[in-house]
Order: structure tokens, then C-alpha cells, then sequence
């Protein structure tokens, strides 16, 4: 058994800036396979987090946290870490059906949530 081993880290640079960064396990509910980068919304009923998409209406329409780590949610809940603090270059993020960083980042500001949406390479 080897005692010292050695992998590559590639960055994705998801997090950016200077912000501090909160994060916290969550439950991600049965829905879909989740990436890193995906936006979030919270069920009312269960506390579970799932892709926020703009016409749901069980409280997961308004988005509320970014998923820092793959979710295997398809057929089954999953643990997932999620960003609650932070600054995030937009175009790394994943957003469900009838959001844009510009409804994310309304949102965000709505509930008050220090969560930010920066262009770090624009067009």
C-alpha cells in the first residue's frame, strides 16, 4: 500500500473573487443528475434542493444555492455540497428551464442572499 499518492487538480473556476465562501451538505431530491455548477432551489415541503426551473411552484422556482459537487439524483435523493456565500463566474453555472444569470442574480438579490454572478471573461 502506497503511502504517498499524487493526482492532478484541474480548477474549473467556478468560484471567483475575494468573497467569502459558506458552503453546506444538503440533500439533493430525486429529479435529475446534477453537475457541479447547477442552480438550485429549495422544495418548501422537504428542505431538498433540485434544479430551480421558473415554472415550478413548490418553492424550488426561486433560486437559492449553486451545487459545488456532481449529484447522482435521477433515481434516487443524493448528498451534494452546495455554494450559500460567494462570488461565481456566470457562465460556468448550469440554469434550468427560463432562468438566466440576469433572474438568478434578481433573485439572489430579492431574498438578500450573498450569493454573486460575475462575468469573468465577456464577450
Amino acid at each position: 500500500m502506497p503511502l504517498k499518492e499524487s493526482t492532478s487538480y484541474v480548477p474549473d473556476e467556478l468560484i471567483v473573487g475575494a468573497y467569502p465562501v459558506m458552503t453546506s451538505g444538503a440533500v439533493i431530491g430525486t429529479a435529475a443528475d446534477l453537475t457541479r455548477g447547477a442552480v438550485l432551489g429549495r422544495i418548501t415541503a422537504s428542505g431538498k434542493y433540485i434544479l430551480s426551473l421558473s415554472a415550478a411552484n413548490d418553492g424550488s422556482q426561486i433560486p437559492a444555492a449553486i451545487l459545488l459537487t456532481n449529484a447522482a439524483a435521477a433515481s434516487a435523493d443524493a448528498e451534494g455540497l452546495i455554494l450559500l456565500s460567494g462570488e461565481v463566474d456566470a457562465a460556468r453555472l448550469n440554469f434550468g428551464t427560463g432562468h438566466t444569470a440576469a433572474t438568478v442574480e434578481a433573485a439572489f438579490r430579492a431574498a438578500g442572499r450573498p450569493l454573486f454572478l460575475r462575468n469573468v471573461n465577456p464577450a
